[in-house]
């Protein structure tokens, strides 16, 4: 393979782990091929033996290939995944399960930033809120979505509310209460809560320790997908790359969508975070949904989803008569905490910490 790096872009070692990354999606790897060793792809590239190091360990943390000792790196994604075998039926009776833990947030940083909000910006905060939240807060997840996660949309496809379970009952309206939606099992109590006080529909998709069971998603008759890839609550499940392509390929068939619950995937070990169903999918079909109840705190009530850009008409016109349910000065204060870079030094701080714990 020729891979080619543009040397006034870094960093060097994403790019060509994008590369990589599509090849094997493409099959140019095929399942259990070997890679090029460091250092004759260090050599190809005209980048150091460390950054190819780097692009092969993102790969292995996002289930693209794995390490075999003294033999080097293999291609563990396939992309006919999604047939059972064996050792996926084995796996459903060994999902772990998991505590919730909040990291804290610095008191004195959220304090301080509150009374900075309260000084500037004066008479503004009694002003109402936009239904689908203030500009500014939205713009500042845009930037931070495409910084953080590769999801590049426009301001106007993000909308806030107060928590995640708002916001479900909101797709719920939107999509319409006609479909079936299917659910991880087990899955976080309040998802299945949402869904039988709407009155609709749903199928439980059993859980294995790659994500769900590819027998049951093939079987549902669901025309929604809620799920949760990264560390699904309770069972601490996340899908691997194998399983994630599977759930947009999924996806693809007739007028389906994929709701993606992103919660608490900033506190991923990994060097970089674990890719999106949104950034993965082409067909402008998934909902992304994340909250700051983890990564700030529960206490705050703040929940965010990304619409496909061909629903945000479609919600204005059902939907966007709602006000929105986050208070303006709240919506300022986390404004403020994103741009001024507070909110991503926090979650460095505490990926630093788990790195550590984990090495100890």
């Amino acid at each position: 393979m020729k891979y080619i790096i543009d040397k006034e872009n870094r960093p060097f070692y994403l790019q060509l782990y994008k590369q990589i990354r599509d090849d094997i999606v493409s099959e140019s790897y095929a399942y259990n091929t070997k890679l090029p060793s460091k250092r004759s792809l260090s050599e190809e590239t005209g980048v150091s033996t460390v950054t190819v190091e780097h692009a092969y360990e993102l790969l292995c943390d996002e289930g693209y290939i794995e390490p075999r000792e003294r033999s080097g790196y293999f291609v563990t994604f396939k992309q006919t995944d999604g047939f059972v075998n064996i050792d996926e039926n084995k796996a459903k009776h060994d999902v772990r399960q998991i505590t919730s833990d909040s990291p804290t947030f610095p008191m004195s940083v959220f304090s301080k930033t509150m009374r900075k909000v309260l000084t500037e910006n004066g008479e503004l905060l009694l002003v109402k809120s936009p239904n689908s939240g203030c500009l500014e807060l939205r713009s500042a997840i845009q930037h931070y979505l495409a910084r953080n996660r590769g999801i590049y949309v426009d301001a106007e496809q993000i909308i806030i509310g107060s928590g995640s379970e708002y916001l479900y009952s909101l797709i719920v309206e939107l999509l319409g209460r006609n479909r079936i939606y299917a659910i991880e099992s087990p899955s976080y109590k309040k998802i299945e809560q949402v869904y039988i006080a709407t009155e609709i529909i749903y199928d439980s998709l059993v859980l294995t320790n790659s994500g769900i069971d590819s027998a049951a998603l093939s079987k549902t008759k669901a025309t929604v997908l809620h799920t949760t890839p990264y560390r699904s609550y309770p069972s601490g499940v996340t899908a691997t790359a194998s399983k994630r392509h599977e759930y947009v390929r999924w996806s693809y068939e007739g007028s389906r969508y994929i709701i993606e619950d992103d919660f608490e995937s900033e506190f991923s070990v990994s060097a970089k975070p674990t890719e999106t169903l949104f950034a993965l999918s082409d067909k402008d079909n998934v909902i992304y949904l994340n909250t700051f109840s983890k990564t700030i705190s529960p206490s705050l009530r703040i929940g965010y989803m990304v619409l496909p850009k061909h629903l945000v008409p479609e919600f204005e016109k059902k939907l966007g008569f709602y006000s929105c349910t986050v208070p303006t000065f709240m919506q300022y204060v986390l404004t403020e905490l994103i741009n001024n870079g507070d909110f991503e030094r926090h979650i460095n701080r505490v990926r630093r910490s788990k790195r550590k714990e984990l090495s100890i």
